[in-house]
């Protein structure tokens, strides 16, 4: 439970006091992720639908509820995926994608990626009808935050020394991700059909290649990474669901 409380406090803006927390706790909370990201997406979710009911149109209720998922996580995966989007864009050695990654300005490929990141998100909230919304919030959110486990998986090593990567890098078993993957995917089926593991499928792959990818880029995984895999998870996930067949 101590890691559950320290995943609430990591990923979520609650007031969650733990402490120091040790190497296992640290590993732990990366694998409670998708249970608070299922919940924060399910609270997403109620938000459109309430927006909606209340006659608020739906591209606003959409924006509007990305807007709380952000606010909800501090803002921390969103300038992950910014910081993850400059860092590739600027094409040079580890050392150069790294020092751009730390700057903390937005540069063009961050603000490029966030307008069709959530741009992405906030139109998959919008478009699923009544309240259905909070399930499909729920899920990809859920299976954006199994990100975290592939990123630190063991093998791969931390890309600069301290940070929350530094602090994961490394600590979950193969069978972490994959295990979340197929019992979302199950969920997926038993509230979309084929369109729930097709979503699945589609965001793991994007993690997959975004870990790959990145590891190879900056010489290892980082504390960036991890959000930008939530966020990209998360928009793979809303796209399927809402694609018509």
């Amino acid at each position: 439970m101590r890691s559950l409380a320290l995943a609430l406090s990591w990923l979520t803006v609650l007031p969650v006091r733990t402490g120091a927390p040790s190497d296992g706790e640290a590993a732990g909370a990366l694998r409670w992720a998708p249970v608070v990201g299922g919940a924060l997406g399910a609270c997403a979710g109620l938000l459109v639908w309430g927006l909606g009911a209340a006659g608020v149109p739906a591209p606003a209720a959409g924006l509007l509820a990305v807007g709380f998922l952000a606010l909800a996580t501090r803002g921390m995966h969103v300038d992950g995926l910014a910081d993850t989007a400059d860092g590739l864009g600027s094409y040079g050695p580890p050392e150069r994608a790294l020092a751009v990654m730390k700057d903390g300005g937005a540069g063009p490929f961050a603000v490029v990626t966030l307008l069709v990141v959530l741009g992405v998100q906030a139109a998959g909230l919008a478009s699923v009808g009544g309240g259905r919304v909070v399930a499909a919030g729920a899920l990809a959110c859920a299976v954006g935050r199994v990100g975290f486990s592939w990123v630190a998986r063991r093998g791969v090593p931390a890309a600069r020394p301290g940070g929350l990567g530094a602090s994961v890098a490394g600590s979950q078993p193969r069978w972490v991700p994959l295990v979340w993957w197929a019992v979302l995917a199950a969920a997926g089926y038993a509230f979309a059909g084929w369109r729930g593991p097709a979503a699945v499928l589609l965001s793991a792959l994007v993690t997959i290649g975004l870990s790959a990818h990145t590891a190879r880029r900056f010489g290892g995984m980082s504390g960036d990474v991890l959000g930008a895999a939530a966020e990209l998870g998360t928009a793979a996930t809303l796209l399927v669901l809402v694609t018509a067949p």
